[in-house]
Formats: C-alpha cells, sequence, structure tokens
C-alpha cells in the first residue's frame, strides 16, 4: 500500500494453490495433517503478501476444511487465531478519506487490506458452517468462542458476529439461563449494522425483545421497539415479522396495564392481510380490541378510538361484543348486576377475564370501574343537582365508594361537580368566571334589545296599516 491507495496484486497464485489443493487432501488422507497444513501457510503468507485475495481465501477455507475433515477442532481453533491474527496485522497508512472510521490526531490507520478482510470473511463463513457438526456441545461452544474472539471488533464480519452471539444466546436459554442469554444478545447493536440485511436486523431485534421480557427487563423492552420502523411493515412478506413484534408489544403494554396501547396493537394485527383472510383469526382478535379500548380509561382519545371500532361493519357479526360496545358509546345509564347477568358468563370464558387468573380477575373489576364512571359521566349530562342517596341508588354503590368514584372523575377533569356533604347534594353546574358573567349578560341584552326593535317595528307597521285604511 502506497500513496493511501490500496495495492493492487503483484502475483497470481492460482496456479500454485490448484495444484497444492489437491495435495494437501491427499496428505490429510494419509494422517499427514501437520505436513499438508504446513504447505499451506507458506503459500498463504506469499498470496498474502502478494495482496492475492482469491488465491488467499481459498487457502484459508482449505485449512479450516482439513482440519474439519480429521475432526481436529483444537487445531482448527488454533489456526482460525493464527491466521486472523496475521490477517489483522497493520498493513500500511492512508489518507483520512479511505477508511474514515479509525482515526488519530494525525493519521488514519488501516485495520486490513479490503483483500485480506474477504479471505477472513470467508474463512469465517467456513468455520461457522461446521459447527453444527461437533461432537459435543464443549467443542461447538469453544469453536463458537473462537469465532466471536477473532470477530470482535471487525466491521466486515459483524455480521457473522451477530449470528454467532444469536446461537450462544439460545444455547444460553436451552440451559435454563434466560438472564445470561439476554445480556449475551444485548451486547451488539444490530441496528447500526449497515451490512446486516433489514429483514435479518428486524428478526433480531425481535429476538432481543422476545428474551428481554422473558428475563421481565420490561423497561428495556420498551427501548428496544423503538428500534423498529413500523412502515418496514406495510410489506406483505414481512407480516410474519409484525405479528411477532405486536405480539410482544401487547405483552409489555398488558404488563404495564396500558390498555389502549393493546387496543392499538390489537387493531394492528387486525389490520393485518393475512388475518383479514381469515375470518376465525380476525374475529379473536376483534373481539379483544372490543374487550381492551372498553378497559381503556376514557378520555378523548379513547372515546373517538371506541366510536370508531363500533363503526366498523365486522363488529355487528359479533353480536355479544357489538351490544357490549354499544352500551359504552350510547349516554344510557348501565346497571353492573344487570352487566355481570348479560356478559359475566361469556367474557370470564376468555383470557382477558379469566377467573381462574390474579390479572383476569384485576382486569374484571376494572371492567367495573369503567361501567361506573360512565354512569356518572351520564348522570353529569343529564342532572344539574343529585341528592347522595340517589347516585348511590343509580351507581349502585354505597355512599364511600360513589363519592371516591366522584370524586376521581373531578380531579382528572373529566366532570365537574360539587358536593355539598350537610345537605347531601351533588351539583354539576359549572360555576361561571366573571368573564362568562359579562359576556352572558352582554349577550342577553342584545338579544332584548333585539327584539324590543323587532317589537316597535311591528307597531309602525300596525299603526300605517291603519291610517291608510282610515284615510280610504
Amino acid at each position: 500500500m502506497s500513496d493511501g491507495k490500496l495495492e493492487k496484486m503483484d502475483k497470481d497464485f492460482s496456479p500454485q494453490v490448484d495444484q497444492l489443493l489437491p495435495e494437501t487432501e491427499s496428505l490429510q488422507q494419509q494422517g499427514k495433517l501437520q505436513e499438508a497444513l504446513e504447505k499451506l501457510l507458506v503459500l498463504e503468507k506469499q498470496a498474502r503478501m502478494a495482496a492475492d485475495q482469491s488465491s488467499t481465501g481459498r487457502i484459508l477455507v482449505q485449512v479450516v476444511k482439513l482440519c474439519y475433515e480429521a475432526r481436529d477442532w483444537k487445531l482448527l481453533n488454533e489456526h482460525v487465531i493464527l491466521l486472523s491474527k496475521k490477517h489483522g496485522q497493520l498493513k500500511g497508512v492512508c489518507n483520512s478519506t479511505l477508511y474514515p472510521r479509525i482515526t488519530t490526531s494525525n493519521m488514519t490507520i488501516v485495520l486490513t487490506n479490503a483483500s485480506l478482510e474477504q479471505a477472513t470473511t470467508k474463512m469465517v463463513q467456513e468455520a461457522m458452517s461446521h459447527l453444527d457438526d461437533t461432537p459435543d456441545m464443549e467443542t461447538k461452544l469453544e469453536l463458537i468462542d473462537t469465532l466471536r474472539t477473532v470477530t470482535e471488533g471487525k466491521i466486515f464480519v459483524e455480521v457473522e458476529r451477530a449470528r454467532l452471539t444469536r446461537m450462544l444466546s439460545k444455547i444460553r436459554e436451552d440451559e435454563g439461563k434466560i438472564d445470561e442469554a439476554a445480556d449475551i444478545l444485548q451486547e451488539l447493536q444490530v441496528e447500526t449494522f449497515g451490512s446486516m440485511e433489514k429483514r435479518e436486523k428486524t428478526d433480531f431485534i425481535l429476538e432481543q425483545m422476545r428474551l428481554l421480557l422473558a428475563k421481565r427487563d420490561y423497561t428495556r423492552t420498551q427501548i428496544m421497539s423503538k428500534k423498529i420502523n413500523t412502515r418496514f411493515f406495510k410489506e406483505e412478506e414481512n407480516e410474519d415479522l409484525k405479528l411477532r413484534f405486536y405480539d410482544l408489544m401487547i405483552q409489555h403494554a398488558m404488563h404495564e396495564e396500558q390498555y389502549l396501547n393493546v387496543c392499538k396493537f390489537y387493531r394492528a394485527v387486525y389490520d393485518t392481510k393475512s388475518i383479514q383472510d381469515d375470518e376465525k383469526k380476525w374475529t379473536e382478535v376483534l373481539k379483544n380490541v372490543i374487550l381492551f379500548i372498553v378497559l381503556a380509561p376514557y378520555d378523548n382519545e379513547q372515546s373517538d378510538l371506541l366510536h370508531r371500532i363500533y363503526s366498523d361493519p365486522n363488529v355487528s357479526k359479533i353480536q355479544l361484543y357489538n351490544d357490549l360496545a354499544k352500551c359504552f358509546v350510547t349516554n344510557e345509564l348501565m346497571r353492573w348486576p344487570k352487566i355481570e347477568e348479560i356478559y359475566g358468563s361469556t367474557l370470564k370464558e376468555t383470557e382477558v377475564f379469566s377467573p381462574k387468573d390474579e390479572a383476569g380477575q384485576k382486569r374484571w373489576s376494572e371492567l367495573h370501574k369503567r361501567v361506573i364512571e360512565h354512569n356518572i359521566r351520564v348522570i353529569a349530562k343529564y342532572y344539574t343537582r343529585i341528592t347522595t342517596k340517589r347516585l348511590t341508588q343509580l351507581l349502585d354503590l354505597n355512599e364511600q365508594d360513589a363519592e371516591e368514584f366522584l370524586s376521581k372523575l373531578v380531579v382528572s377533569k373529566t366532570i365537574h361537580a360539587k358536593i355539598d356533604r350537610p345537605a347531601g347534594i351533588i351539583s354539576f353546574q359549572v360555576n361561571k368566571t366573571a368573564n362568562q358573567i359579562l359576556n352572558d349578560w352582554s349577550s342577553d341584552i342584545n338579544s332584548l334589545l333585539g327584539l324590543i326593535e323587532k317589537t316597535c317595528h311591528l307597531i309602525s307597521k300596525e299603526e300605517m296599516v291603519h291610517s291608510i285604511a282610515k284615510a280610504m
């Protein structure tokens, strides 16, 4: 290498390699593996110094093959490390425009020549192809460790390192070491890998998310999910990854009790073509969409989404769930005993409200709260004042619980209410500010003056009609 440019191949060693490969195979079959490897290493050095990338790569692959065929795994590990070190030696100095990633104050150092990088990559790939043929787990782990060592910090084999790391993580997971498996996989930031295909990159991140959920690290799971752009899932060939992603997100949101997000994730699943094409699948997904939207705390977004879901034609095909959604979009009171009677048996058969599950029991309690909150909003809409006793009758609650629910809705600014405890009266009338009172007074005066003017006009009209009649 000179003047910041990569060296061109000085000599083509292809004829020598073509002649040597069969010869080394013959030596290996005769049990002379060491002799065969020595001959390959001599020629490898000559090809490497001459920057003959093709020949160097073939020799490195042959070294791995011979060690594999001889089942000498220890020798294979040793030569992989030896050859990677030789190919990792500094090759020279070039200007900062060639390899801008590795920079010192005065110059940029090239770690490997491009041809040597390709040769090392071929060697690593060849060694990886024999991982499944190792005689036992210990040997396999040693080879994985060797390959991860030689690929560490090398951009040109970042994909191979990622795949090796995933293999190691899977082994640890199968051993029941979930935390260790998750930690191993987290060490790689595949979103920065330019040489990895987007689909494989997404699959890798999904695996990281899965292990984090298994480890119960919900905070990191949320952070990891941000690395995936959901626009990638619009392509039909990526639907399998889309379904995996939203399944993981649903698990996360369920744990965090973010029912509105659960509903949104189920809607994303519902809008998937493969789900829409299967009536049984979309029916189950749509049921969950309805259940979680009614479980979500009331706000403008929840109300808007509930009405849009209810307007879906497919909802009417699931009669019971359609009726449940209708109860929440209609400004009418729902009596909880009646809701339990009509929907209780069916809903408790679902995983969402399963009485066998503590989380299911908790969600059933949440549904009761949503019914009470809906009823309070309806009462606030139709009443300006109501007695505490009457409110408890309408809500099927005792006085303390009714007051507690009412207070929560007032604090969240869902409704406006004031409680007069001594009198036992609740007022839903909003007290107006001084400016609002003045504006209303001004509006009323304008209306009154308008009526007076209109009356004067009608009187003048009548007087004119009578005066004309007298004149005739």
